[in-house]
């Protein structure tokens, strides 16, 4: 829809007609995009799993397109400033958010946002997910998750589990489980996943969620024990390892990170589409999914629409244990 502007100092009826043409016309067309370089925004460091999973998609999208994709990392505020600069940003699908679970469907049960997830965002496809597996002190006397839980309901040990910091998904895991299990045990926020790790290898802490990508070299290594992977199915990196619900806890027990690709809401519904084509070419290629199985991930390539109801569904499901815990976020 054409926006209405407001333009001093133009006197003649031509150039006022001309002016409004070129706002009138849109910025570019299924046709000819992308015709310039496309931003990524990431809301976190270079290194980490968002910044990896956006650089392997660009860097074939910039071949496919001719365009140069640049990964842009704006850090700060958990992701939530990357995802607002991405809610202001022109609807010409040239700046796109690379979105955790995290910003689409539990910060805004945590914190007051300067972006609507639902509202301020155009859904186009989920890259991958990336499993999350419970892990102890390879030290710990306990050796499966069973153990853990006859520990907790006996009150014979005080448990313990680290996290990143409140709020985040290796916390609402942890809590997820001990309200499946009735248990209870003690929340150790940290800044980071690397101390929480360190001091869970130490045993000062009894246990932790984290991705796999970063705990299979400490579980190969013999720092840590993996007790089980909170994905509906086993890894194929650990496949020995039992998911969290064969083990009883939960029947339907699922914690798994995951990454999207979006855009600013009113993006033309023709560029959408040429994006979710192209991501998805790009995501079923059997090197791009080799690098995405390097790092504990599992490509993807849904339709927007189904980005959208799992977005509503992960909302709902964290929502219920955010309230359910009193989780809130740490000022």
């Amino acid at each position: 829809m054409p926006r209405k502007v407001l333009v001093p100092g133009i006197a003649s009826p031509a150039a006022a007609l001309l002016v409004a043409a070129m706002v009138a016309a849109p910025p570019c067309t299924a046709a000819d995009y992308p015709a310039q370089p496309i931003r990524i925004m990431v809301g976190f460091a270079a290194g980490g799993a968002p910044d990896t999973l956006a650089r392997i998609v660009g860097d074939k999208l910039s071949v496919d397109w001719g365009q140069p994709v640049v990964i842009e990392n704006r850090t700060g505020a958990e992701g939530n400033i990357a995802m607002a600069v991405v809610a202001r940003a022109p609807a010409d699908g040239y700046t796109l958010a690379l979105a955790p679970v995290g910003n689409a469907a539990i910060n805004p049960w945590l914190t007051p946002l300067p972006y609507d997830p639902t509202k301020d965002f155009a859904p186009i496809t989920q890259i991958a997910t990336v499993e999350n597996v419970l892990v102890t002190s390879a030290r710990s006397p306990i050796r499966t998750v069973k153990e853990l839980i006859a520990s907790g309901t006996s009150n014979a040990t005080v448990l313990t589990y680290a996290t990143p910091g409140a709020g985040s998904l290796a916390h609402l895991a942890a809590e997820l489980l001990a309200r499946a299990g009735r248990f209870h045990m003690t929340h150790v926020p940290y800044r980071g996943v690397a101390p929480a790790l360190t001091d869970v290898i130490r045993g000062d802490v009894t246990l932790m969620f984290a991705q796999l990508s970063t705990t299979k070299p400490l579980i190969d290594a013999g720092q840590l024990r993996a007790l089980g992977v909170a994905s509906k199915r086993r890894s194929p990196l650990l496949p020995d390892v039992p998911t969290i619900a064969e083990e009883g806890a939960m029947p339907e027990f699922e914690a798994v990170s995951w990454y999207a690709l979006m855009a600013p809401a009113r993006t033309p519904e023709t560029i959408i589409a040429k994006l979710h084509t192209g991501v998805v070419r790009v995501l079923n290629r059997p090197d791009v999914k080799a690098a995405l199985v390097e790092q504990g991930a599992t490509p993807v390539g849904n339709s927007p629409g189904e980005l959208a109801a799992i977005i509503a569904a992960d909302s709902a499901r964290w929502a219920r244990v955010i309230k359910d815990a009193n989780i809130r976020a740490e000022p």
